[in-house]
């Protein structure tokens, strides 16, 4: 039998003693961890999946450039294609990306935040399947920046929905847990475009035509099953979903919560249940507030650095090894994400637990990237490159925390100082504007810069160099961002009140139970290996 909705007035007879306001205080945070867990189930999973799609259909064209080579079926080859040329369909991309990013989110936050992304997952699967039919360099061209209008906003939309789940400085892990799927992706993609390769000719298709259409029809699949996986925005106890105007053709999905849980998480989460509606106004506050730029300048460094490693690898590998085939340069990919993965695990749950330190767990990790860059660029000889590669799996554990880390800061600053919108448009502003460094990576080094794509000793050397730079400046950003929320501060736009307090919209932010724990850090207590509480 299905748990009836609870009604607001059950809140401080089913959750608190005599006092209202010391509900969440008399909550056993036992009952408040499981809540959290329940939703880790029903999200986590479904942000892993399309996220795992997503980022095979975005970089299975870098995949392409070297697959059936020796057949000359690779890319280059069949689309008749100079190294430019690629460099400028992988750029283009990211210049969609940066340019629909920021309204894609604002979008999100007035609609139905499942069904956006639901959109976004068809979109990606319907563009990748289409580039199996790729021709030339203008196909190429006109896919690549179809495909960035269909998936801006997924990355930042991801953030934002989970602050509309959990308290920010909880999304971190939850962040990185689904990140790996890009980890995972990066890895899994390089070991089955070998399969690919073997079904090179089969039906009249080259290999890399037949990973473009598998991979899109299943992303088409996974887009339509996320109406009914994902659950939408939470709403208060006892108010039932909208089912006028366009919502009454969409299908329903199982609220996240029900019951009991739904109230132990409106009480510990009550500034989402009490969204205002935003103006042009509220948004420009959020433009203009100078914290976000430090965050963009972090994202820049780090996303630059990420996407031009994931667009580039078997070229960068192929450069330190040139007696290794196509399916070699495949296969010793995925250990490079593999490495990102295993530090995406260790390091976010910690940044978590210390998250009033978040520049120290993203600087660290940047630092092993420069150092990685730098024993690619200058490590090895001819006799033996194998310490060059060495360096890639640097780079790769380096990268894992950093891009999960800098969006999560994002909510932890946004969401107390401007509300939904804050987050909704700070993550958007980070991840679209950040990925400029992309479009800097992808279209501007490597074999985008014929000067130093010159094969021997020094080949790429000047863009691994560039990379190091942009590195240098998210270190600096951070260092910077830090310095200024210590002395300036990062308080709220609006004063703060109460959960148990009655305001109207737009009078205050209001200080939940999850609000008053995150003043502060969780540390080392309640992991599995201490009895603290």
């Amino acid at each position: 039998m299905e748990d009836k909705a609870p009604t607001v007035g059950q809140l401080s007879s089913g959750l608190a003693g005599e006092d209202p306001e010391a509900g969440i205080e008399t909550t056993d945070i036992e009952r408040i961890e499981r809540v959290y867990r329940k939703l880790d189930h029903r999200i986590i999973p479904a942000f892993w999946v399309l996220y795992f799609l997503c980022s095979a259909i975005r970089s299975n064209v870098g995949l392409s450039q070297t697959m059936n080579e020796a057949q000359h079926h690779d890319l280059e080859e069949v689309l008749h294609l100079t190294p430019k040329q690629v460099s400028t369909g992988l750029a283009l991309f990211y210049v969609c990306y940066v340019i629909f990013d920021f309204p894609s989110n604002l979008i999100m936050t007035r609609l139905s935040p499942r069904v956006w992304m639901s959109r976004i997952v068809i979109g990606v699967g319907i563009i990748g399947s289409c580039m199996a039919a790729m021709k030339a360099a203008w196909s190429l061209y006109l896919l690549r920046l179809l495909l960035g209008i269909v998936i801006a906003g997924m990355w930042p939309g991801m953030a934002y929905y989970l602050t509309l789940f959990y308290p920010p400085s909880r999304t971190g892990k939850r962040i990185g847990q689904y990140f790996t799927a890009a980890q995972v992706s990066a890895a899994v993609v390089g070991l089955v475009s070998a399969g690919f390769q073997k079904m090179d000719g089969l039906g009249g298709l080259v290999g890399f035509q037949w990973m473009f259409l598998l991979y899109g029809l299943v992303g088409i699949l996974v887009g339509f099953s996320l109406l009914w996986w994902l659950p939408d925005r939470p709403l208060p106890p006892g108010e039932v979903p909208d089912q006028t105007g366009w919502h009454k053709w969409i299908p329903q999905s199982k609220p996240a919560l029900t019951g009991e849980d739904a109230l132990i998480h409106y009480r510990d989460l009550t500034r989402v249940y009490h969204r205002s509606r935003w103006g042009v106004k509220d948004l420009w506050h959020v433009v203009i507030d100078w914290r976000v730029w430090p965050l963009l300048l972090m994202y820049f460094g780090v996303v630059g650095v990420g996407i031009g490693v994931q667009n580039y690898a078997t070229v960068i590998i192929q450069a330190t090894n040139s007696k290794l085939t196509s399916i070699d340069l495949s296969l010793l990919t995925a250990p490079i994400w593999i490495m990102d993965l295993i530090a995406i695990l260790l390091v976010t749950p910690f940044s978590d637990r210390f998250h009033h330190h978040r520049a120290l767990f993203f600087s660290i990790p940047v630092c092993i990237q420069i150092a990685g860059l730098l024993l690619t660029t200058y490590g090895g000889s001819e006799a033996n490159p194998w310490p060059r590669y060495g360096g890639l799996l640097m780079v790769g554990f380096g990268l894992g925390p950093t891009v999960p880390i800098t969006m999560t800061w994002t909510n932890e600053i946004f969401q107390p100082r401007h509300g939904e919108v804050g987050v909704a448009a700070a993550s958007a502003l980070v991840s679209g504007l950040g990925n400029l460094g992309s479009i800097l990576t992808t279209y501007a080094l490597f074999t985008g810069w014929p000067a130093d794509s010159k094969p021997g000793r020094k080949q790429y050397r000047k863009s691994t160099l560039v990379m190091v730079g942009i590195l240098c400046l998210s270190i600096l950003s951070a260092i910077v961002n830090t310095l200024l929320l210590k002395l300036v501060g990062n308080g709220a736009r609006a004063k703060q009140v109460s959960s148990g307090s009655s305001t109207s919209e737009g009078e205050g932010v209001i200080m939940d139970g999850a609000a008053k724990r995150e003043l502060q850090e969780r540390g080392l207590g309640r992991l599995w290996w201490t009895s603290r509480r």
